[in-house]
């Protein structure tokens, strides 16, 4: 087994483009991190590093105790999945499985042997005598995986393998690495932006955007205590609800977020009250998932919102309804992206500051970009999303009111980190 540190790692390309930014993580002996983030957030840059095909431009690596920045990929006792498998075409499957230990001048018999043994668990064992181009999407990464671990490596490198397969291949090779990886307790690397991927894979995520690393914790740490808006955002299988409120705590007598037509009050005794009303006076951001949201009655007295339904999609399993309520949603804010600003240039309207005047703007200066052109009408965006099971509750255009689990929000800053601090 091997243990991965990364300290202070940067890497910037020709032309001053910043991959990845001084990012400090590490992947203990044994562990499966998930590398999750956006198209072009700097995951497989940092896993290329990693395995030494990408130089590092500032910081340092540490395999198993070991400084390995300029350690050659043969040294490093590492094997890679690639997305798109990169079989060699005119070997047969026994050929490409064998070939690591061929390499490594192995026993002949001991290379039958292990890579029959290995077919048999990947389900590929009938395939043995076939070529790449004959086989399917999903067989061509099992045995892209066979030749990885056939000779044993000390650490595994995934980067997107199943994001090339249809959905019901991607669900049963993803119960097969999960099983398999933990079997042979190797400590694994695997890159993706698949949410699901991440969640049901991981024994840890780390979340990047931008190059910079957001949040890093479990699955269940990162879904239900999220460090920001965006690992809020990004790490739903919905849309989530972000919503603008204005922090009052009237006579001291509890802390109340105002979002206009609506208000939630929270009381003393909630652990984050006393971190909100530090910002009395001053405007939050309010996530809410839409499960955290639930059909009442009008006759309702607790904290709820209410509307008008816009719309109801089905989606097999369940059915989200659309909400008209009079607080228009906000965008997730982004943080100023350094890989675009040049050397010495202030943040000016892109940065924090102007993201707090367009986010916090008067509703006329804001409603154009709160507006949708549905058919050949246009409709302000709905505000809020919520899940109601496999069984509609209302029609389009019905009143409709919702309660709102206060232990489930989420209250962040106006430049997207968490008010209270996420606990890890």
């Amino acid at each position: 087994m091997s243990s991965v540190v990364l300290d202070s790692v940067t890497k910037v390309y020709p032309g001053d483009y910043l991959a990845v930014d001084r990012l400090n993580l590490r992947a203990e002996d044994g562990e499966f991190l998930v590398l999750l983030g956006p198209s072009g957030c700097g995951k497989s840059t940092l896993l290329r590093m990693i395995a030494g095909l990408e130089a590092i431009t500032e910081g340092d690596l540490w395999l198993d105790g070991q400084l390995a920045n300029h350690l050659p990929p043969r040294d490093r006792d590492v094997a890679m999945v690639f997305q798109n498998g990169a079989l060699y075409p005119h070997r047969t499957v026994r050929g490409n499985m064998a070939f690591p230990l061929e390499i490594a001048k192995s026993d002949p018999a001991l290379v039958r042997e292990r890579v029959t043994e290995l077919s048999k668990v990947l389900h590929i064992n009938e395939t043995l005598d076939r070529r790449p181009g004959t086989l399917s999407g999903g067989q061509r990464q099992r045995v892209a995986m066979g030749r990885a671990i056939v000779r044993q490596p000390k650490l595994f490198l995934m980067d997107e393998p199943l994001s090339n397969l249809d959905a019901g291949m991607r669900t049963e090779l993803r119960m097969e690495i999960s099983a398999l990886v933990r079997s042979l307790g190797v400590t694994t690397i695997y890159v993706t932006h698949d949410q699901v991927e991440a969640l049901t894979l991981a024994d840890r995520i780390a979340i990047l955007n931008r190059g910079v690393l957001q949040d890093v914790g479990t699955p269940a740490q990162i879904y239900n205590d999220p460090a920001t808006a965006f690992v809020a955002a990004f790490l739903n299988s919905q849309q989530l609800n972000l919503l603008a409120a204005t922090v009052r705590t009237p006579q001291n007598q509890y802390v109340l977020l105002d979002f206009g037509p609506h208000r939630l009050t929270m009381p003393w005794s909630d652990p984050r009250a006393y971190a909100i009303s530090q910002h009395t006076g001053g405007h939050v951001l309010v996530g809410m998932r839409p499960d955290g949201l639930a059909p009442v009655p009008e006759s309702y007295e607790g904290p709820s919102f209410f509307g008008r339904v816009r719309a109801l999609e089905y989606h097999g399993h369940e059915w989200l309804a659309y909400l008209e309520c009079g607080m228009p949603a906000v965008p997730v804010p982004e943080p100023p992206d350094p890989r675009r600003r040049a050397p010495g240039a202030k943040n000016g309207s892109g940065g924090l500051s102007g993201l707090m005047r367009r986010m916090f703007a008067p509703v006329q200066e804001e409603e154009p970009q709160e507006q949708e052109r549905v058919g050949s009408g246009i409709h302000r965006r709905a505000d809020l999303i919520v899940r109601l099971g496999n069984r509609p509750v209302w029609r389009a255009g019905d009143a409709a009111k919702v309660a709102v689990d206060l232990s489930r929000i989420m209250i962040f800053r106006p430049d997207g980190a968490r008010i209270d601090p996420p606990r890890r």
